[in-house]
């Protein structure tokens, strides 16, 4: 009997490494024809735009608030000038130069408490009453009247402040409201199925700018003599209704794709309607719906620019204001309109990467 002799098999090929920047590159530009052409187009386009920018953008720019150096350099270069003197007119709008140190103290609380609020180690219920004791910094601070503090009217708000205020305060106000317009929505009971009907088909059948003209102006026609509410709080019930129409649709949408069984177990282990929403429904309809959530709290943000028609001076409205009364500055409205976009891009950016890691939190969870 002969014994087989042994022959070794060819090698396999290494494993195709998936992690890194080149397996990047190449899997998301150059993984086929025309995703590598339409790479190759787009570095053509930015390597004939890119110098030209970066000459326009650094290299003849004047960073000095020197008003007879920007006219000079108008046309080649940027004139960041414009924002080193105007800045704290943009930031702080119209409140008084001397107490400015009051919207910076009240804005960067309210930061903090928005970034902690974010946080998982903060989601405990004391989180609540930290909210109630910032805002209620936040307005002593903004307003005065105490402690000593100078008042100041609301319409000498503006700028960042009032942005962040209408925005925090609409999206917290607003999702609370648009849960239960949902269940409403979804409500076996006649009476307040047509109610949030009607609220949501109206303020969707009208555009923001709509709604913030009939709380700023209609709204005080119907009120009794004498009596006044003030603007900036009828503008924040204004945003918070619109906000809280869209998100109302938006968690329907998720409680529409929960399986019926869902709702056949919690009535199998005996809990009632709101033990079984609480525990069961609602959490998994708002895991399931949070990219839309966080859309539209995105939207809030952005749109908060429409008070400014309202004569309430938000970021952009700070901005217009600073430049248009001053000649010497206002042929400089591209770099401030830039500085404005870098801005909201910071905190639009910034809510939409926390979207991704709650998405990733949640995918995680359903993996165990």
């Amino acid at each position: 009997m002969v014994a087989d002799s042994f022959q070794p098999i060819a090698p396999r090929p290494a494993p195709v490494r998936t992690e890194g920047l080149v397996p990047w590159i190449r899997s998301n530009l150059f993984g086929n024809v025309p995703s590598s052409v339409v790479t190759l187009l787009l570095l053509g386009a930015a390597a004939w735009w890119l110098p030209t920018l970066f000459d326009w953008a650094v290299v003849k720019a004047v960073w000095a608030a020197n008003a007879d150096a920007c006219q000079n350099a108008r046309g080649a270069g940027a004139c960041w000038g414009v924002i080193t003197e105007k800045h704290r007119l943009i930031i702080f709008g119209r409140y008084p130069f001397e107490q400015q140190w009051r919207p910076e103290v009240a804005t960067l609380a309210l930061v903090a408490l928005l970034v902690a609020s974010c946080m998982r180690a903060f989601w405990k219920p004391w989180l609540v009453l930290l909210w109630v004791a910032v805002l209620a910094l936040f307005f002593s601070l903004m307003g005065g009247g105490v402690a000593g503090l100078e008042p100041v009217p609301t319409d000498r708000w503006g700028g960042l402040p009032l942005t962040i205020m209408l925005a925090s305060l609409s999206i917290v106000c607003a999702f609370p409201l648009a849960v239960a317009v949902a269940l409403g929505r979804r409500s076996k009971m006649p009476a307040i199925k047509t109610l949030c009907v009607v609220y949501v088909e109206l303020i969707r059948g009208v555009p923001l700018i709509s709604v913030l003209f009939m709380a700023s102006f209609m709204f005080p026609l119907f009120m009794p003599p004498g009596t006044s509410i003030d603007v900036l709080l009828r503008v924040l019930v204004g945003i918070t209704l619109f906000a809280a129409a869209y998100m109302a649709e938006i968690v329907r949408g998720g409680l529409q794709a929960i399986p019926k069984g869902q709702q056949e177990a919690a009535d199998t282990l005996g809990l009632g309607y709101w033990q079984a929403q609480r525990k069961i429904i609602l959490p998994q309809a708002l895991a399931l719906v949070v990219p839309g959530i966080m859309n539209n709290f995105i939207a809030i943000f952005k749109d908060t620019s429409l008070v400014t028609i309202v004569s309430l001076y938000e970021l952009t409205g700070a901005m217009g204001l600073a430049l248009n009364s001053d000649s010497d500055w206002r042929p400089f409205k591209i770099e401030a309109y830039l500085f404005i976009a870098l801005v909201y891009f910071i905190f639009c950016f910034s809510m939409s990467r926390y979207s991704l890691w709650i998405e990733k939190q949640l995918g995680r969870s359903k993996n165990r």
